[in-house]
């Protein structure tokens, strides 16, 4: 698992006068691997994600 690489879009607009922050989601995308070790890393990368994400709000 050392040599995985994640990589992860991060968008930042406004919608109507608020700043959005949108992400497509690590366990979504990983899920289709079918191997429960990356989906497990892809949960851990997400929710270091969104609370990294949540202390800039």
């Amino acid at each position: 698992m050392a040599n995985a690489k994640f990589s992860n879009k991060i968008v930042v607009y406004d919608d109507k006068g608020k700043t959005k922050i949108g992400m497509p989601r690590p366990t979504a995308l990983m899920q289709m691997t079918e191997n429960e070790s990356i989906v497990e890393l892809a949960q851990d990368i997400e929710k270091r994600l969104i609370a990294s994400i949540d202390k800039v709000i």
